[in-house]
């Protein structure tokens, strides 16, 4: 079961239309609407929408008893103005497919076709379009929704394109391959006053000028140690726009970054423990809450010996490489209930990084991508 040229032309056309048309994450709902009408030929013997969002699920059903595997991609762009020059560039002022989902959703697509063709010999295969992979809650918004039960998978694969990587080469190994990660938002309250008379008030400022340093200083460990912990510090905020008011209240907010889950929960409490202490010093109250939450990601090593047989029997070098990497990815969610893994296939040693404004997905990675996934799924359903 291989992909036809026409296939591959009309995969690549329709990858630039979802280039074309993006919506970031929470807001799919046109995206996952190309998708169901795209895999409509393929009659899917179940396809279930609104998963966890605007999430897409589409099931090819062998009829006979076997595993179920479940290949995932993203349907979220980012909200990033596009630079790129190509003619198929975005056409949503401040909104791009600058992380290559577009392309991922194009090689779980082509699945779709060739399992329109041939069912898998047993079991089933999913086709799991996911959204809000960027902020952390499109992976656990999917598992929370009671008919993801039904169609709960035995394996779970994912890929992602990663640049600086020789282009069709592959990145993979066993156990953590990317960072647990949220966001902390810390809010902090005094008391206004006038500012010709600051000493009516409370203010935040001293307590903020303390806390920007203090987080990161949390941090331990190398990154190659169970024990890496990483605080970031990436926006504040204080008081009111005006020169008249003496400020009551600030925020910073931070990114907690392990290699593990368990660490992350011992520096949220410690990272509470020192905005509370901070907070008391300066006579301030202090609130903490927790955004764009990612689990650990982790590779169980049965799934990556499924797709380590799979790359050598399809002649694709791979390697572990500087796995694991510190950005997060909410895949590993999965992970809790499937043998998962994820591969990152190497999108050129010079293509433009993740998340750039001139970045756009190889097209000629969709043929390869879906090369490894049906070759994974023949080799487990036959």
């Amino acid at each position: 079961m291989t992909l036809t040229n026409r296939d591959i032309v009309e995969l690549t056309a329709w990858r630039r239309k979802l280039h074309r048309q993006p919506e970031i994450s929470n807001e799919e709902e046109k995206t996952a609407a190309e998708v169901v009408a795209f895999l409509a030929e393929t009659k899917p013997d179940t396809v279930l929408t609104g998963l966890g969002g605007h999430g897409v699920a589409a099931v090819y059903d062998s009829g006979a008893a076997g595993p179920t595997i479940m290949f995932r991609s993203e349907l979220d762009a980012l909200p990033i103005h596009e630079v790129s020059g190509v003619p198929h560039a975005s056409l949503v002022p401040g909104k791009a497919h600058m992380c290559g989902h577009d392309g991922h959703t194009a090689i779980l697509a082509a699945l779709g076709r060739q399992f329109g063709r041939q069912r898998p010999a047993r079991g089933r295969v999913v086709l799991m379009f996911q959204p809000a992979e960027e902020t952390g809650n499109g992976a656990a918004g999917v598992v929370a929704d009671p008919r993801f039960g039904g169609i709960a998978p035995d394996f779970a694969f994912s890929l992602h394109n990663l640049p600086g990587v020789p282009f069709g080469e592959v990145r993979l190994k066993a156990g953590v391959v990317n960072c647990a990660s949220r966001g902390m938002r810390i809010m902090l309250e005094g008391k206004t006053a006038h500012s010709s008379m600051p000493e009516t008030g409370v203010s935040p400022a001293m307590a903020i000028s303390e806390l920007i340093p203090a987080l990161p200083a949390l941090g331990n460990g190398t990154f190659a140690d169970d024990e890496f912990g990483m605080v970031t510090v990436t926006h504040a905020l204080m008081g009111e726009a005006v020169f008249g008011i003496a400020p009551g209240h600030a925020e910073v907010w931070a990114t907690l970054r392990t290699r593990r889950d368990d660490r992350m929960a011992d520096l949220c409490a410690a990272a509470e423990a020192l905005a509370a202490g901070i907070a008391g010093r300066h006579r301030l109250a202090v609130r903490c809450d927790y955004h764009e939450i990612f689990v650990a990601s982790v590779n169980a090593p049965e799934a990556v010996a499924h797709l380590r047989r799979v790359l050598d029997e399809e002649s694709v070098p791979h390697g572990e490489g500087d796995l694991p990497m510190r950005a997060s990815e909410d895949f590993g969610v999965f992970g809790h209930d499937a043998a998962s893994a994820m591969l990152f296939l190497g999108a050129g040693e010079h293509h433009p990084a993740l998340h750039n404004p001139d970045y756009d997905f190889p097209d000629d990675l969709i043929p390869i991508g879906s090369r490894i996934f049906m070759r994974t799924a023949r080799n487990i359903l036959g």
